[in-house]
């Protein structure tokens, strides 16, 4: 019982530091990384926005891995969102086809005319790995904060 316990109140700390953060200028800020060795290649990208009282965050990872017996592929994202007063939300998709696979993740906050926003798309394709990361946020009376970031790794079929 006390593992849960201590699992719920960490996750609610989280939770609160954002939104407590998130108290300050708009800010937005976006990270990535790919890497590629031959056939086998990663990537993968995040990001976080932050206004007033709200805040968003999303990311996206992937990677690929051809050998002998043939190629292997994984793909995944995540999306949060909070906010004080207003509505938050936030998704996370996954579609896979013979030709690519796609992971989109999405997350907004708003409260009244103050808002934060991500997205996140991961996909991986043919001999290319990307990740493209956007988080955006706004106070009213001023401009948004933006933050991009993409990331391309070629791999060798």
């Amino acid at each position: 019982m006390k593992p849960c316990k201590l699992m719920l109140l960490s996750s609610v700390l989280a939770i609160a530091s954002s939104v407590a953060v998130a108290q300050t200028a708009p800010s937005a800020s976006t990270v990535g990384a790919g890497s590629a060795s031959g056939s086998s290649g990663t990537v993968g990208t995040g990001g976080s926005g932050a206004a007033g009282g709200t805040s968003a965050t999303t990311l996206g990872t992937g990677g690929t891995s051809t050998g002998p017996a043939g190629t292997s592929s994984t793909i995944g994202g995540a999306g949060s969102a909070a906010t004080v007063d207003g509505k938050a939300t936030a998704s996370n998709k996954v579609n896979e086809n013979p030709n690519m696979m796609h992971d989109q993740s999405k997350a907004r906050a708003q409260d009244g005319g103050t808002w934060s926003r991500s997205t996140t798309d991961t996909r991986i394709k043919d001999d290319e790995l990307s990740s493209r990361t956007r988080t955006m946020s706004h106070e009213p009376g001023g401009p948004p904060a933006k933050s991009t970031t993409q990331e391309t790794v070629p791999v060798q079929r």
